[in-house]
């Protein structure tokens, strides 16, 4: 049931403009459940003559779809697209810049988002949508298995040395138990899982193979020759490994707040959240930036239509974390408290980690990017290369694309 809060009265009143006819639009997004399809839901109920057709397409499968549809101009009105993706399509005339839209706005202001989100969403000095919201990557840990194995669960690992003796101590091959879970898929899913730990190691995107960002990568390879991580983690997304750690065959895993009512609802354990270990102790920290935003394709034909949707979208801000567990991406929201003990204990620990997040990219060529990094890390793991010299084969591969 939709919350009749000051906001929402104020967005009834901000959406109320009908069209002389009525108008439908569509959308894409990865998720039905997501904040755009619930928000659509509710906008398409106002009296404004607009209603939202939501379609859903996997989130594999979203970048190549899209893509294929643009080049057919069978492309929907707005789509909720992962945020490294947003420039590869500002960059080629796919999406509308919003930025006169947004300049006559009552509601929405550029300037209210944090750096990171509003980054991914300019190019070439355009806005070219809003953000759904922010995610990030921390390590969720079973305080009960700890407990077990004679580690403190007050004193989760906060080095790499750490992370990988507790690893070490918390397999237990009898009862099918890995030290860890985590996704090294070659996927957008294991960029945003591994560049955090080559961030950690000095490195970037368009310096990925330094020294630290190898030894990162031979952490991974450690965990992965010595099975203290599942043989899956190279074909598996995040979603799976939170499953393995969830249904108690990992001790740890590493996810983001997405996955908090799901572990609420399914984890009978005592589990906890902490940051990323860095490298050594008073090390630099890093997180990935994550979650989707919201765009609308130039060749719209109800453009207008399609911006107070995300006017709409704009005004709900404040009910991302409760209703969704996804960080806001404006600046001075409150996250209210969710009822639930362990989720609202956990939201501190994202919030922090969400402090060294960082965007990947933006560049138009970030999937080709991605690719090479994610050849590079699984090269390494699957024992084709040494780690550093994976990783220099990717840093070519990446010089070639940005020269």
């Amino acid at each position: 049931m939709k919350r009749l809060t000051l906001t929402t009265l104020a967005s009834v009143l901000l959406c109320s403009t009908a069209f002389a006819d009525d108008i439908t639009l569509t959308m894409w997004t990865e998720s039905s459940n997501a904040p755009e399809s619930v928000f659509a839901q509710e906008f398409s109920d106002m009296d404004n003559g607009i209603t939202i057709d939501v379609r859903e397409v996997r989130f594999d499968d979203l970048v190549a779809e899209t893509l294929r549809a643009f080049a057919t101009g069978t492309n929907p009105d707005i789509i909720a697209i992962d945020n490294p993706d947003h420039a590869a399509f500002a960059s080629r005339g796919a999406f509308l810049d919003l930025t006169p839209m947004i300049e006559m706005s009552d509601q929405i202001d550029i300037e209210n988002y944090f750096d990171g989100p509003r980054s991914s969403l300019t190019w070439d000095d355009g806005v070219y949508g809003i953000p759904r919201a922010s995610n990030t990557i921390a390590l969720y840990y079973n305080k009960d298995m700890f407990r077990a194995a004679g580690l403190d669960p007050d004193s989760p690992p906060a080095t790499w040395a750490e992370f990988y003796d507790a690893a070490k101590a918390l397999t237990d091959p009898d009862n099918d138990v890995y030290g860890v879970a985590f996704s090294a898929k070659a996927s957008e899913e294991g960029t945003f899982q591994f560049l955090p730990w080559a961030q950690m190691g000095g490195g970037s995107f368009d310096n990925i193979n330094t020294d630290g960002a190898a030894e990162a990568l031979d952490l991974w390879k450690r965990l992965f020759d010595e099975g203290l991580t599942s043989p899956d983690t190279l074909t598996r997304g995040q979603w799976d490994s939170t499953g393995t750690f969830n249904g108690g065959n990992a001790a740890m895993a590493i996810s983001g707040p997405w996955e908090l009512k799901r572990m609420a609802e399914d984890a009978d354990f005592d589990w906890g959240v902490t940051l990323l270990p860095v490298r050594e102790e008073g090390g630099p920290r890093a997180s990935a930036l994550g979650d989707f935003n919201l765009a609308v394709f130039a060749n719209s034909e109800n453009p207008e239509a399609a911006f107070q949707f995300l006017e709409y979208y704009d005004s709900q801000a404040e009910r991302i974390w409760p209703e969704f567990t996804r960080m806001p991406s404006k600046i001075g929201v409150e996250l209210a408290p969710t009822g639930d003990e362990k989720i609202d204990a956990a939201a501190p620990v994202f919030v922090e980690q969400l402090q060294y997040a960082r965007n990947r990219g933006p560049h138009p060529e970030w999937p080709r990017i991605s690719k090479a990094i994610q050849d590079g890390f699984q090269s390494a793991l699957t024992g084709q290369a040494e780690s550093k010299e994976a990783l220099d084969q990717a840093a070519g591969a990446i010089e070639r694309i940005l020269n």
